[in-house]
């Protein structure tokens, strides 16, 4: 059983950063790739990024030039990077990583809040 835990949410004002970070336990093996997904309330859970390796990333275009997905296989961590933020990027965070096999396996989330 996979387990992942995300860290690093909270309220920031607009232009802000924020960092997220995710820790990965239980897997026999590392994921074939990560990512981090957003739900606002409302809304549809939408990709923010993927990292298949540091090279192979992939932003959803609302978040392109301001966010950074990053991994450590050795650590088995993914941490995004967040810069510029507005108020529409506040949503919950979640941590995604998908297996060889193609199972996706999901944190509880963690709340971003972006407001003056």
């Amino acid at each position: 059983q996979v387990r992942l835990v995300e860290s690093g949410g909270g309220l920031v004002q607009p232009g802000g950063s924020l960092r997220l970070s995710c820790a990965a336990s239980g897997s026999t093996e590392p994921a074939l790739s990560m990512g981090w997904y957003r739900q606002a309330p409302g809304k549809q859970r939408e990709l923010v990024a993927r990292i298949l390796s540091e090279d192979k990333t992939m932003y959803t275009p609302a978040v392109k030039g301001r966010f950074t997905i990053s991994r450590d296989i050795a650590r088995n961590t993914v941490s995004l990077q967040m810069n510029s933020l507005k108020p529409e990027d506040t949503a919950v965070y979640l941590c995604n990583a998908r297996s060889r096999s193609g199972r996706d396996d999901w944190g509880q989330g963690t709340q971003v809040t972006v407001s003056s």
